[in-house]
């Protein structure tokens, strides 16, 4: 894995930024409405917001993302640290990058003082879970939801 590193996005990586962003809608066989799409970029620059995102770097190219939220918990007295999305572009999959980028959130949340680092994926998603269940522990919580608009 030459060359890697993961870095928080800055104004300037919004053209590399938003192919990989597309692609992972892709990915999940959804579409993101463009005014959204720009309202969570600007999220991502104000440093007001707990909504954050990365960028992993191979050789000069972005081949990765990864976004994080921290939110409150009923739970414990620290934050929760949310992995909302992780994108590793397809051609250097199964490379470490996607590990990489778990753990640069690992380290944020660390350093803001978040209680712990939790995420969602599909049940079928069978390649990214067979990273996921050597660097977290599987909860066994199924997700329900409800669309209020």
């Amino acid at each position: 894995m030459s060359d890697l590193t993961v870095r928080p996005v800055t104004a300037a990586d919004h053209a590399v930024w938003l192919p990989l962003w597309q692609a992972y809608l892709t990915f999940y066989n959804s579409r993101v409405a463009d005014d959204v799409t720009a309202t969570t970029w600007q999220r991502f620059l104000e440093p007001s917001e707990p909504m954050h995102a990365a960028l992993a770097w191979r050789n000069g190219e972005a081949v990765g993302l990864v976004h994080w939220i921290f939110h409150r918990s009923c739970w414990t007295s620290s934050d929760y640290c949310y992995l909302q999305d992780l994108f590793v572009a397809p051609q250097v999959r199964q490379g470490g990058i996607g590990s990489a980028l778990i753990k640069h959130v690992y380290a944020a949340a660390q350093a803001a003082g978040a209680n712990r680092v939790h995420w969602l994926t599909q049940h079928d998603n069978h390649t990214a879970r067979r990273l996921y269940d050597h660097i977290a522990s599987h909860t066994g919580f199924v997700q329900y939801r409800h669309l209020l608009s």
